[in-house]
């Protein structure tokens, strides 16, 4: 019976972190984004225990949302959404690194990220 309650617990309990919701307006945040505390932010109070937890590890420096999800245990959606919110609030910048586009002289233009994946993809051969 308490394996039941165990389950049912870890079941819903991302589902009641972000307030029902699955998406977010940045839900795509990539897994290696890096959070920055705000100056400011470890003062802010009301916070629920999770994004609290997000501003400490935040705080030691630069931390991927990948790892967030790791020492929260949980899910990446739901630090997703929190990671979001947060931003939202100003107490968290997010860093990601957008594709550069590389004129190769076809059309369209290829991205250097695609031209990274076709060298590497080359070397393992």
């Amino acid at each position: 019976m308490s394996e039941h309650v165990e389950y049912e617990a870890r079941t819903v309990r991302p589902y009641a972190v972000t307030g029902g919701r699955v998406r977010s307006a940045r839900s795509d945040l990539p897994l290696e984004a890096l959070v920055e505390v705000m100056p400011g932010a470890v003062a802010t109070t009301g916070l629920t225990p999770e994004k609290r937890a997000i501003i400490q590890h935040a705080s030691a420096g630069y931390i991927s949302v990948a790892e967030l999800s790791a020492l929260l245990h949980l899910p990446l959606g739901v630090i997703r959404i929190l990671v979001s919110d947060l931003t939202d609030a100003n107490s968290v910048r997010v860093h990601t690194s957008q594709p550069v586009e590389v004129n190769t002289g076809e059309s369209p233009a290829l991205s250097l990220s695609v031209l990274e994946s076709v060298l590497n993809g080359i070397s393992a051969l």
